[in-house]
């Protein structure tokens, strides 16, 4: 099926085109629009013969009277179009090598993406554009790893066999684990070997075999054991070889993010990916980042540029509300890879050794006794203490001081001490949530779609504790509708605990994809609560996959259509956490502390709630997500003894 969004034009006549671009560019000035709607409307294809059929009527050359009547970043998109797509490749890599420096991105994005074919079109491209060796080229301007793996790839000698056997899956799958994690050192040859050379089927199941014996993914194995260009260079490949639509998705989204726009790669992307798989990259594009590519390109361009850019894009997603079966493959992968192994969870603060509560409580009062406060000292007690050595600690204190550490001067209240159900739902630092103006949805959401069974009732107790009322009175009464009825059935804490049930999540999905039935009593928002908030992980999981294999949608998408405010923000939140829970609370940490301010209560809560669960593996969440740690974001974002605190809770640099 063709999925690009530049398909050839109906009728076309090249003399009859090229009589039109030579009109649109006669005499004072130039009819931008009219060059831009019909090369943006003809296929590469046609565009070439437009350039022959000119040449031919007026013995000139189309691509010089371009560059001459246009300028800037629009004139350079058009002239990309204009010339076949492995001139196009070798003219971006020569441009990246020429002069000072190298653009090792673009180098990078071409070589790791391209089929064996289009490589073989490049590497004689370049020859007959330059009378250069593209491969001489490329060596004399790159050195170690990262040459000796661009130099693999650009033989175009990938494997495209789709037989693929099992016992090499886990021999490679095996090789790679000893090749990095299991050695001393890395050996970087045999990275290079397997991913340069195996075929892309080969290599998603090696990935997946990985997964199972090593407990992480491929990606955060090679980011641990590999570094600079080459680091960068693999986990492209990767990337590719998972899925080439994700990866262009990706890099569009980066190209416009933030302030500024990298206008080549945005233009090298939509130019050579508009006749080959533009459609996935939307779909996935519109799936991973929630809004379309065409938004974020009406967004962050201008003029005849963003004209031509939208043209290329061909369509938008969130008017349409359509949805491919590429993203939804795309959507099922991002957290199947967390529930295929049964990786390990784990805190970064564990019961310290030796532990004497009595000392710590007389280090804690001698640190806040007199003038000033040694806060590095109350830092060093507290987050390295688990959360039940902190209560005796609490005790302890009390039982020699006669009062509680937590309210002693000089602390402000603030550090980690009180126990995690209460802290977590109340963040006692700041107002009640329940109490005062208003309530805020997003922490309860938050608490209650994440936590377990056990988690609920202590946190059902602590707050009965507490505040002497039961917690889902206050829910009861400080909420409404759907979105009450969804937290209250969350409070009850009877989650099924069993494994998957084959039939029943078949049916289970059939019910959350039914948008056809008109019974009041079964409503839309009734069927997905009375799945998502009693169903077992594992069996939702399922529920999920199946409900894909129905609808070619993920269950996420089918929220964000059908539903809106707080019920679709509490659902959402149990899906992800269902998926994948560490990746779930990266995600808020990153969102606390991206752009101007800092959501300190957010980033306090989670980084104290999580630091003896899971915590270790949100860090590493957090780099495949962001491609930066959590720990740096944190030294970004914050400073002095809170930066300190948060830092040791961290528990490390990835």
């Amino acid at each position: 099926v063709y999925r690009g969004s530049v398909k050839d034009f109906p009728g076309f006549d090249a003399s009859q085109d090229a009589e039109a671009l030579y009109n649109a560019m006669k005499g004072f000035g130039s009819d931008k629009e009219a060059i831009l709607d019909l090369i943006t409307s003809r296929s590469n294809k046609q565009r070439v013969e437009i350039c022959q059929a000119y040449k031919s009527l007026y013995g000139k050359d189309l691509i010089a009277d371009l560059k001459y009547e246009l300028t800037g970043k629009f004139e350079r998109l058009i002239v990309s179009l204009m010339r076949p797509p492995a001139y196009s490749d070798a003219k971006e890599i020569k441009d990246a090598i020429a002069g000072i420096g190298t653009d090792e991105k673009c180098l990078i994005e071409i070589l790791a993406s391209r089929t064996n074919q289009e490589i073989h079109n490049l590497v004689a491209a370049y020859k007959d554009a330059y009378q250069k060796d593209l491969e001489a080229d490329i060596v004399g301007d790159t050195s170690g790893h990262f040459k000796k793996m661009l130099v693999v790839l650009l033989q175009g000698t990938r494997e495209e066999d789709d037989v693929v056997s099992e016992d090499l899956v886990e021999q490679d799958a095996k090789d790679l684990l000893e090749a990095g994690e299991l050695k001393w050192g890395t050996d970087e040859a045999q990275f290079i070997y397997i991913l340069g050379r195996r075929s892309k089927q080969h290599l998603r199941l090696v990935f997946d075999e990985y997964l199972k014996i090593s407990g992480k993914p491929i990606e955060r194995s090679i980011r641990g054991e590999l570094s600079g260009d080459f680091e960068k260079l693999m986990l492209a490949v990767v990337k590719c070889i998972r899925s080439t639509a994700e990866y262009f998705a990706e890099r569009l989204y980066k190209a416009m993010k933030g302030l500024g726009t990298r206008d080549n790669t945005l233009i090298r992307i939509m130019v050579s990916r508009s006749e080959i798989d533009m459609l996935d990259i939307r779909e996935v594009f519109r799936t991973k980042y929630e809004k379309s590519l065409y938004n974020m390109i009406k967004e962050d361009t201008s003029g005849e540029y963003k004209k031509a850019l939208l043209k290329l894009c061909g369509g938008d997603d969130d008017a349409a509300g359509e949805f491919f079966p590429e993203a939804a493959q795309v959507a099922y992968r991002m957290w199947e890879l967390s529930a295929v192994a049964k990786v390990e969870l784990r805190g970064t603060v564990q019961p310290a050794g030796s532990f004497n509560d009595d000392g710590d409580a007389q280090v804690l009062r001698k640190a806040m006794k007199g003038l000033g406060t040694d806060e590095g000292a109350i830092i060093e007690v507290l987050t390295q203490r688990s959360n039940a050595q902190r209560q005796q600690i609490l005790k302890a204190y009390k039982a020699h001081y006669g009062r509680s550490s937590s309210s002693s001067p000089g602390t402000g209240g603030a550090m980690p001490l009180c126990p995690r159900p209460v802290l977590a739902l109340t963040a006692p630092h700041h107002a009640s949530l329940f109490q005062g103006a208003g309530t805020d949805e997003s922490v309860l959401i938050e608490i209650m779609a994440t936590r377990n069974n056990q988690e609920i009732a202590a946190i059902n107790e602590a707050y009965q504790e507490a505040y002497h009322k039961r917690l889902e009175d206050d829910l009861s009464s400080d909420t409404s509708g759907h979105f009450k009825r969804i937290l209250i059935s969350l409070a009850l804490g009877n989650r099924d605990e069993g494994p998957e049930n084959l039939t029943q999540a078949h049916e289970d999905a059939k019910k959350l994809a039914d948008v056809s039935s008109n019974d009041s009593s079964d409503s839309l928002e009734t069927r997905f609560l009375s799945i998502l908030c009693t169903r077992s992980y594992p069996h939702l999981r399922r529920v999920f996959q199946e409900f894909i294999k129905l609808t070619n949608h993920d269950v996420e998408h089918a929220i964000r259509k059908r539903m809106s405010g707080d019920v679709r923000d509490a659902f959402l939140a149990i899906v992800r956490s269902v998926k994948n829970k560490p990746a779930f609370f990266a995600d808020k940490l990153y969102k606390s502390m991206k752009g101007a301010g800092t959501d300190e209560r957010t980033l306090t809560r989670i980084m104290i709630s999580r630091s003896e669960i899971d915590l270790f593996n949100i860090r590493g969440e957090f780099v495949d997500l962001f491609d930066k740690s959590l720990h740096h974001m944190i030294e970004k974002d914050t400073s002095g003894d809170y930066r300190k605190a948060l830092l040791a809770l961290c528990g490390g640099e990835d």
